[in-house]
């Protein structure tokens, strides 16, 4: 695999490691993508007491007062809205099918919405999706704007870049300007979406990998669409956003190094 440096130049080669070898399978990828979502989920449920809190209730034993016993009406919960002596007005209440009254399967905030998904599944599907980035029809294919020379890896001085100025030079001179200026696009959404938080529908760009903290986490997050990652806290949803597998992801040098050398994914 070839390294690019800064200029969009050739820097040498560097052996492909096998995790990048893995056989695609986006029914694993979507799996474990999944799992990661669902731990974010946030929990919800009605108050349990709604629907119930009324100020009388009903009895229904034979010889107490005001009850609705051999009164020849059907034994749903009631209440008294009035009187007249000793003729009682009830209205229905309490049960799911009288007005005010409870839900009959509401959500229950006890639920656990996570998906769980064991540990060498997980690492299996980021192999996996780390093997679909490297090809560049499956790339394409998910709507990416890919250079002609892609797939390849990025000089490790790339981490130390401080400006966002300079990110973006670099990232043209690397043949991704198409790529920017389509994720740099939004549009508004359709539908109920736009008063619920996420009015607008933005494009997911390029994800580059680095080895360590460094400049490029800072100078890079406040570009549109793209994602700085360090290699340690790569998951499937970085890799393959929305289960569809094959975001263009640029590794740096020594980010493909950290990965042969300590095994990871393994």
């Amino acid at each position: 695999m070839k390294i690019k440096n800064l200029e969009g130049k050739d820097a040498g080669e560097l052996k492909l490691p096998k995790q990048f070898e893995e056989a695609v399978n986006p029914d694993l990828i979507q799996r474990a993508v999944l799992a990661v979502q669902s731990s974010r989920r946030q929990k919800y449920g009605v108050y349990p007491e709604a629907g119930k809190n009324v100020s009388a209730k009903l009895s229904r034993r034979r010889r107490d007062y005001r009850g609705s016993y051999g009164a020849g009406i059907s034994r749903i919960p009631r209440k008294i809205l009035s009187r007249n002596g000793t003729r009682m007005n009830w209205v229905g209440a309490l049960a799911p099918g009288t007005v005010g009254g409870r839900r009959a399967h509401p959500p229950k905030a006890e639920k656990n919405w996570v998906k769980k998904i064991n540990k060498k599944e997980n690492r299996k599907a980021i192999r996996s999706a780390m093997s679909a980035s490297m090809k560049k029809e499956i790339v394409n294919n998910r709507g990416h704007d890919v250079p002609e020379n892609y797939p390849f890896f990025i000089e490790s001085k790339f981490e130390e870049v401080g400006k966002t100025k300079d990110v973006i030079k670099a990232l043209h001179d690397l043949g991704l300007g198409k790529e920017l200026e389509r994720c740099s696009r939004k549009s508004i959404r359709a539908g109920k979406g736009k008063s619920r938080g996420r009015r607008y529908k933005k494009a997911i760009g390029p994800l580059i990998v680095v080895s360590k903290d460094c400049g490029l986490l800072k100078s890079g997050r406040n570009l549109a669409g793209i994602n700085v990652i360090k290699v340690n806290e790569i998951n499937a949803e970085l890799l393959a956003p929305g289960c569809a597998p094959g975001r263009l992801t640029l590794f740096t040098k020594s980010a493909v190094e950290k990965i042969e050398k300590d095994k990871m994914f393994m």
